[in-house]
């Protein structure tokens, strides 16, 4: 594959956040603190923009939408932006990882099966079928995996690499490895 692309867009140095919205934010920020050590960083809103066609604007949403945000750090490198919507238009069916705009949130574990089991015993998440492997010829050879939805249907993934190196001599080892540490 060579070097890596150098990015067209001027001063681009990082990923700064990903975001989500999610039914209740208060559910959504506690599930992310109690359960995976997230840092709870702001909250900010509600936005209402009764005046202008600005949410439409700023945010490709419904005029009239109302939203509140909380801002969470999750481990050493990951600010995770949840967003709570009220909008005239809004969808209530997530989607699922085969729709377009389907998606999961995957974090990295030492011990798959300990995370498997404690997942499971979160009350109101549904955890799919699993750990799972993958084939011994697969990128990323000696990977184990589950996904599970959280309370308000959020799919997320659990995974490790069983073999030292993270994936070393694989294709998969140009990923970005995973922190020595949580913090």
């Amino acid at each position: 594959m060579g070097e890596p692309n150098s990015p067209k867009v001027p001063t681009l140095r990082s990923v700064d956040h990903v975001a989500f919205t999610v039914p209740n934010l208060d559910q959504a920020v506690a599930f992310f603190v109690d359960h995976f050590g997230g840092e709870f960083i702001f909250t900010d809103g509600p936005f209402l923009d009764n005046e202008s066609d600005g949410m439409t604007r700023r945010l490709n949403v419904d005029p009239r939408a109302q939203c509140t945000i909380a801002m969470l750090r999750l481990g050493q490198h990951l600010n995770l932006e949840l967003f709570e919507y009220s909008a005239p238009d809004q969808s209530t069916e997530l989607p699922r990882n085969s729709d377009l705009g389907g998606h999961h949130l995957a974090f990295y574990v030492d011990d798959i099966d300990a995370a498997y089991d404690y997942v499971r015993a979160i009350p109101d998440v549904e955890v799919m079928e699993g750990p799972n492997g993958v084939s011994e010829t697969a990128p990323v050879a000696g990977q184990r995996w589950f996904y599970f939805r959280t309370p308000w249907g959020m799919q997320m993934e659990l995974t490790t690499c069983a073999t030292p190196g993270f994936y070393r001599g694989l294709p998969g080892q140009a990923m970005a490895g995973p922190s020595e540490t949580w913090r």
